[in-house]
């Protein structure tokens, strides 16, 4: 029989799963492939269908615009927590959690306004990852991103509420309303998403395509965007990153802002050269409660300032990226047939 124990996903969290006699994560093998239980006892493998693989090494070239190397973009993630619901990722479970609240609370009252004048020094406009309730509850920080052009995508409604929690006949309106706060407050329908704590059900890319969404960020599966297949319309994945996104270096990994500064450069320089042979994206995560701490903003700045000091490196967006690559190098992957 099945059991449940608690997992942690990549932040740190608590996530339920579900385990096989013996121990196994239920939908694990040990070659990383999933499998299914079925009612006779038999297990499937299991691969997943909505993207073909592709190695690198073996696919056209890419190039950005102007001869461009690496499409740099900027990640701020811009979201709402509430103060009577856990703070997930912060280690305690107990509410109301004033000291993970008001780290959060921190960043929405300061330490997003510090992101914003280091990326007017380097004439960046951000890529947020929104949560609706910014729109409602934050308003000035909306105001100050228009004033810079910055782009919108959705993240959900709050940073409370995962994807996952979700009734599955839920889901779909959840996503066209936070497209529709969304919107009405910035003046633009956004194209891009990442879902909260990159959570998603097996239905959320086709609910995202429907409702008119041309690009996820969930799938940090590559260094160039992806063609997703979706049942309508079209998807492809544009690259988030892990490795280098400043809630898992700073909260999870406990570096140190020289660590991080130094590791986001060495990421840089592998990513340059390796472009040599095909563009590449750098996608650089942030959180304001995070990286707009007095301590560490300086090193955002000096991480910047090297990366911009090279040649090739195109200051772009996330819709950008998603809409050079639709016009040209997309191939239709064809329909998700379930």
């Amino acid at each position: 029989m099945a059991k449940s124990r608690q997992a942690e996903n990549w932040l740190g969290a608590k996530v339920p799963s579900r385990v096989v006699d013996g121990g196994s994560p239920a939908g694990v093998v040990s070659n990383g492939e999933r499998r299914l239980e079925i009612s006779s006892g038999v297990e499937s493998i299991m691969s997943n269908r909505r993207y073909d693989y592709s190695p690198i090494i073996r696919r056209p070239r890419i190039e950005w615009p102007d001869h461009g190397r690496i499409a740099l973009w900027v990640a701020p993630n811009i979201e709402y927590f509430h103060y009577e619901m856990p703070i997930r990722g912060s280690g305690s479970n107990h509410t109301p959690d004033v000291p993970g609240y008001t780290l959060r609370d921190y960043g929405s009252r300061v330490g997003v306004f510090r992101i914003m004048d280091v990326l007017d020094k380097y004439a960046i406009r951000a890529s947020v990852l929104l949560n609706a309730e910014v729109c409602e509850q934050h308003p000035p920080i909306i105001d100050e991103g228009n004033k810079r052009k910055w782009e919108w995508l959705g993240h959900g409604m709050t940073n409370s509420v995962s994807m996952l929690d979700y009734k599955p006949e839920e889901e779909r309106s959840i996503i066209h309303n936070v497209k529709e706060i969304i919107t009405k407050s910035t003046g633009k329908a956004p194209k891009g998403w990442l879902g909260p704590g990159l959570g998603e059900t097996a239905d959320t890319p086709d609910h995202l395509a429907a409702e008119g969404f041309e690009y996820v960020c969930d799938w940090g599966n590559d260094e160039q965007p992806t063609p997703m297949r979706v049942k309508s319309g079209r998807m492809i994945v544009v690259p988030y990153e892990l490795g280098v996104n400043d809630i898992r270096v700073f909260i999870r990994e406990t570096h140190t802002p020289e660590e991080y500064y130094r590791m986001v450069c060495d990421h840089f320089d592998t990513l340059y050269k390796d472009s040599e042979s095909g563009g590449r994206v750098l996608c650089l995560p942030l959180h304001p409660f995070v990286i707009g701490m007095p301590f560490r903003i300086k090193y955002l700045d000096k991480a910047l300032d090297y990366m911009c000091s090279h040649e090739g490196v195109w200051r772009t967006t996330s819709g950008e990226i998603a809409e050079w690559y639709y016009k040209k190098y997309y191939k239709d992957p064809g329909r998700f047939e379930e």
